[in-house]
């Protein structure tokens, strides 16, 4: 999909979809003119060598806010893994909030994601992921096999992040240097040239009172951060994240939070 800004909005320019991915028409959940995407998979989950693509690009002052229409649910693959990679490009001026569900991984589900993001200086991102295990029939955690994630965000064609996270449950998975006893794990990467160290500890002071959850900021290279955090639910997560995620369109991009509505 291409968005481009049309006068006050941002307009889809260009889309195509084939098989069981599908995105939706654009919606305006606010009047700052951001465009909303859906993400749609009929087909109900992920299984045996499925392989899907997303490409994504904002043209100079595009603004879209890209989500799912319900959690990615990874099934059993003990032939192949699941597999999604994305390419995002983005111009100077445009804002990228790409916010899916969970990935829930069921017992023996192998998935592998990718992420290339090319963006030019002045272009924002805000990408989160969240990773729950699923139902298994002893119900047991961490009954899946693998779920492993690359993001490589390039600005001016130079590397500017690279993030590598793999999880493969063990015997010793929820111990000391793994998950710390928690079950859940989600990270939030943030890119926008007006973030300061100022800000960030604005975004961080209230994470003191989390205490159901291990929580990770860090600074990039470039203006912005990266927000780690384990928990023990989903909801857990969200909270962290949406807190975050508030803050960022408050201050930065001068918008109200916005409830993305799945049902």
């Amino acid at each position: 999909m291409t968005a481009a800004n049309k006068g006050d909005h941002t307009i889809l320019k260009d889309s195509y979809s084939e098989g069981a991915f599908k995105i939706t028409r654009p919606v305006y959940l606010t009047t700052s003119g951001e465009a909303y995407f859906y993400i749609m998979n009929p087909g109900g989950g992920y299984v045996d060598g499925d392989t899907y693509q997303i490409d994504i690009c904002l043209e100079e002052a595009a603004k879209a806010v890209v989500t799912t229409q319900s959690s990615t649910k990874i099934y059993k693959t003990r032939t192949q893994p699941a597999f999604q990679r994305m390419n995002i490009h983005l111009k100077n001026g445009s804002v990228l909030e790409y916010l899916p569900d969970p990935v829930i991984a069921y017992q023996n589900a192998c998935y592998k994601q990718t992420m290339v993001v090319k963006m030019e200086p002045e272009a924002s991102i805000i990408c989160s992921d969240i990773y729950t295990p699923g139902w298994a029939p002893d119900g047991t955690f961490f009954q899946y096999d693998s779920l492993q994630s690359k993001m490589e965000i390039y600005m001016d064609n130079r590397l500017v992040l690279f993030d590598h996270v793999k999880l493969e449950p063990d015997k010793d998975f929820a111990g000391i240097g793994m998950m710390e006893g928690f079950t859940h794990f989600g990270s939030l990467i943030v890119i926008d040239h007006r973030i300061t160290r100022a800000l960030l500890e604005e975004v961080q002071e209230p994470f003191d009172s989390y205490s159901n959850s291990r929580i990770g900021i860090s600074m990039l290279e470039v203006p912005g951060f990266a927000l780690r955090v384990l928990a023990s639910s989903t909801q857990e997560i969200e909270k962290v994240q949406s807190l975050c995620h508030e803050t960022i369109r408050r201050r930065i991009f001068k918008t109200d939070p916005v409830f993305l509505r799945k049902y």
